[in-house]
């Protein structure tokens, strides 16, 4: 018999409905392989309201209201609060937190994760800020609860890092780390190499959905320096804000370095580090020249990658192509399997 867990989404853009596609696509594949039925008890979003219904949201019918109209219409039970009050009101076995990533505070996705967690719920996010600014924190309120705080999609989406530490490498210890997290600031590198300037790129990164209205989060290197330090706070134990990264994003490359680059057979990335050097902690995000002989090289398009050094493999690589909200949901989705099974 298929065990039931009821969610409920608290910020419903891309992200999170990609997650309810990917749930309807997968609702059978969920029953068959994992004994795991899911039930969508509560939505609320940004500016299209909110939907709460104890016996199962239309999921279907959710998708395709939300960008036309407001959820409040399809619902049963009335609901006009914010998002503390509609977590409170709202029945659920986990709470699945995708709203905007806020890299100076981690706000208000923390307290929504908080109040969750007080509530008697386990937390999921695909957000980085919780991460970073409480992840101490939430993580001993949720194992003070007999609850879980998980977080697969905050670096490089649905690709497993966290958990890849958390179960395959467990008994490794990490030395360092090194990538392209930041896939935004690869795209528009690479479209400055065929010619574009910089606002041309980001033109069309915003055409294709990848940049945001505001892309200074990208362009400057806080998206990056978000990711520094949550795999520093998560994996090395050592925690870290994107406050605290030594920090220089994209906006300075003009198309005359990207075309002395080229000449010499080298590519500009922006570049993650973060490593201990003479037992110092050193955190880094930097655009770099790198050549043929480098991983980073190859890396194209929306692509991320990074090394791992670790003190029993030297070397350890992820590579993810191509990533999209769907992959994102993926990383939930397998956070809430893993909630399943214990």
């Amino acid at each position: 018999m298929a065990k039931t867990i009821r969610v409920m989404l608290v910020g419903f853009g891309n992200v999170g409905k990609a997650f309810a596609r990917l749930l309807m696509r997968k609702a059978e594949e969920l029953e068959a392989n994992h004994g795991l039925k899911v039930v969508v008890t509560g939505i609320i979003t940004g500016s299209h309201g909110a939907a709460i219904d104890p016996k199962g949201l239309n999921l279907s019918k959710m998708l395709e209201t939300v960008d036309n109209g407001s959820l409040s219409d399809l619902t049963g039970i009335g609901f006009k609060g914010n998002s503390f009050e509609f977590i409170e009101v709202c029945q659920a076995d986990v709470l699945v937190e995708t709203t905007p990533v806020n890299p100076r505070s981690g706000q208000p996705a923390l307290d929504h994760l908080r109040a969750g967690l007080v509530k008697g719920m386990h937390g999921i996010t695909a957000n980085k800020g919780p991460v970073v600014y409480g992840y101490k924190e939430l993580t001993q309120l949720a194992s003070q609860q007999n609850r879980r705080f998980l977080f697969e999609s905050a670096v490089m989406d649905g690709a497993p890092i966290f958990s890849l530490f958390r179960h395959p490498l467990k008994g490794a210890t990490l030395l360092g780390y090194k990538g392209i997290l930041n896939s935004c600031t690869n795209l528009l590198l690479e479209r400055m190499e065929a010619g574009e300037t910089l606002e041309e790129a980001i033109e069309y990164g915003a055409a294709i959905g990848i940049t945001e209205t505001d892309p200074s989060n990208d362009v400057d290197g806080w998206d990056a320096s978000i990711k520094v330090a949550a795999l520093a706070t998560v994996l090395m134990d050592h925690p870290l804000t994107p406050l605290e990264v030594d920090r220089t994003g994209i906006r300075e490359i003009t198309p005359e370095m990207i075309a002395e680059a080229k000449a010499a057979g080298e590519r500009w990335k922006l570049v993650c580090t973060g490593e201990y050097r003479d037992g110092v902690f050193f955190a880094e995000v930097k655009p770099q020249r790198v050549g043929p002989n480098s991983p980073f090289y190859t890396v194209s398009g929306t692509s991320s990658f990074v090394t791992f050094k670790l003190d029993v493999l030297p070397g350890l690589g992820i590579l993810e192509s191509d990533p999209s909200p769907e992959t994102t949901a993926f990383g939930l989705l397998s956070d809430l399997i893993e909630i399943s099974r214990s």
